[in-house]
This record gives structure tokens, sequence and C-alpha cells, in this order.
């Protein structure tokens, strides 16, 4: 697991690389990232899967925010980034991750 932060000084936002390890998937067929950027949705950001190392995904996030997600394996199974910024207790009294742009 890791995220990489990509910042450009004439551009309002960060590009945030999530990186998923098929250690972590236990060789998932699909992971979808989902967070506060997206509205939750569990399906407009497919991880796209890297030969035999994991999933990744790139997005464009607006500077100075923090952003909590977490990674949806296979429809069923939420995973929390061990690499997050932070973690913060959800609605659901769970941890959901937090990267800070």
């Amino acid at each position: 697991m890791s995220i990489k932060k990509q910042f450009d000084k004439n551009k309002p936002v960060c590009k945030v690389t999530f990186n998923l390890a098929n250690s972590i998937t236990n060789n998932a067929m699909r992971v979808n990232l989902a967070g506060d950027f997206n509205n939750w949705n569990i399906e407009n950001i497919p991880m796209k899967k890297i030969s035999n190392s994991g999933f990744s995904v790139s997005v464009d996030l607006k500077k100075g925010r923090e952003y909590q997600f977490k990674y949806l394996v296979d429809g069923s199974t939420w995973l929390n980034e061990t690499e997050a910024d932070k973690h913060v207790t959800n609605i659901f009294q769970s941890e959901n991750s937090v990267v800070v742009v």
C-alpha cells in the first residue's frame, strides 16, 4: 500500500497516486477507490490492475484539503490505506483513511 503525491506549483491540484499490492488484496479481480472526493461512488474510480504487482490509480485532488477514502475490493471488502496521512472514525464506527493535500 502506498500513496504518492505530485505537487505542481502552477496548478491548484495535486496528482495523488494510490497503489495497492496483490498481497493485500488476496489476488482480487477488481479494486475501486471511493471517498468524499467522488461522493463515495463505488464504481467511478476503478483501479488499474498492474500485471502481478497489484492495483493503481491516479486522481487530481484540490490542494489545501483533506479527503477521506477507502478501497473496495471485489465489491465486498473495504480496506484502509495503512500509509494514509491519518485515520478518522466514520459514521459506521469504523475508520476511514485520510489523505492531506
